[in-house]
């Protein structure tokens, strides 16, 4: 390898050190959509995992022969030029997922939400039954209209990152279409109306907040989400069961990557014997984003 090595100038071999860390770069955050998540602690170190991988393959290539780091440049910028032109993984999502990584291990914060949901998780205190009754009889997770959309929205972001998240993104892609399409509308003063999913999507997505929340679970939940609906005073919300403590910490890795612009400073949740859910409501422009208020009256299980 000395003898090898004799045959390039200083200039020659740091120029080719140069050319593979800025393979490197974006090699790394590409690779490691294919990798699952990896959680140490609070850290998520998959993307770590991803440089030395890109590292290892790069010091590699220089040890073979030196010049092949320069072919291997191109195909790396290739690739990501070519997903450029088709919507896939391009340099955006390189840049993205480097800010994801230090927003999420260091920038981003949990905050559990103190309510009397933690002492009394199935509900609180007496609220109409009438309310209660006709918002679960307005779910509909089986209609073909309401799955045929949830299928086509869960669909439009995010699927460069299906092989790392999997169904998560098909839940953030739903929830970040309805979300940026949800119009309120106030109901009738002289009484309270809920609307079933399929009438909300016919209507364009206009209603109110349990409208809101009568089409977001039905969508999930048709797509294999577990959802449920808080009433609280003047208001209500879904929330999306995260799962254990693991479960929410890729779902928080995910929400932190995809919703970045502005970077996720807190995400709010529920926490009871283990189990996580977190909010999906249309007032927080990300999953997780505050609770309008901690009087909770009902929790609607679905």
């Amino acid at each position: 390898m000395a003898n090898e090595d004799s045959r390039y100038t200083t200039v020659q071999t740091f120029l080719l050190n140069l050319l593979s860390l800025l393979t490197i770069l974006p090699l790394a955050p590409f690779l490691n959509r294919f990798i699952p998540p990896v959680i140490i602690g609070d850290i998520h170190i998959d993307l770590f995992i991803s440089l030395l991988i890109a590292f290892l393959i790069t010091r590699i290539i220089l040890w073979i022969f030196k010049p092949l780091m320069i072919p291997a440049f191109v195909l790396v910028c290739s690739v990501l030029v070519y997903n450029f032109f088709i919507g896939s993984y391009t340099f955006t999502n390189v840049i993205n997922d480097y800010k994801g990584m230090v927003q999420g291990n260091w920038g981003a914060k949990d905050q559990k939400q103190q309510d009397i949901l933690s002492l009394y998780p199935r509900r609180v205190e007496t609220y109409y039954d009438k309310t209660v009754r006709g918002i679960r009889e307005k779910v509909n997770d089986q209609d073909s209209v309401v799955r045929n959309y949830a299928v086509k929205y869960s669909l439009t972001d995010f699927d460069e990152y299906f092989s790392k998240y999997g169904k998560i993104v098909r839940f953030l892609s739903l929830y970040k279409h309805i979300r940026n399409n949800f119009k309120y509308v106030n109901d009738s003063q002289r009484d309270e109306y809920f609307a079933t999913p399929q009438e909300t999507i016919r209507n364009g997505l206009g209603g109110d907040c349990d409208d809101h929340s009568i089409l977001m679970v039905s969508c999930m939940q048709s797509i294999g989400a577990k959802c449920r609906i808080v009433l609280v005073k003047g208001h209500a919300y879904p929330e999306l069961y995260c799962g254990n403590k693991d479960d929410f910490e890729i779902l928080k890795q995910a929400i932190v990557l995809l919703f970045n612009n502005p970077p996720v400073k807190q995400l709010y949740y529920h926490e009871m014997k283990g189990e996580y859910w977190i909010n999906l409501d249309y007032t927080a422009r990300h999953p997780g984003g505050p609770y309008m208020n901690n009087q909770v009256y009902a929790l609607i299980d679905l």
